[in-house]
């Protein structure tokens, strides 16, 4: 079973469903196997968790 993993920030239920619905679909489609064959696993990471150049994420977005 495919499996799709996705690291991200952190987002609302129906963002959620939106990309594992999206993902699955185009994986789907360009390798000709059915929706109910992928798995999608999203890893939420809050932006104090990120460091970009040394400086956090979450400070980066002020």
């Amino acid at each position: 079973m495919p499996l799709i993993q996705i690291d991200g920030p952190i987002l609302d239920k129906e963002k959620k469903a939106n990309l594992i619905k999206a993902l699955t679909d185009a994986a789907s489609t360009t390798l000709g196997l059915p929706a109910q064959a992928f798995t999608v696993i999203i890893r939420e990471t809050p932006p104090d968790n990120v460091g970009i150049g040394g400086t956090q994420l979450s400070e980066l977005h002020k």
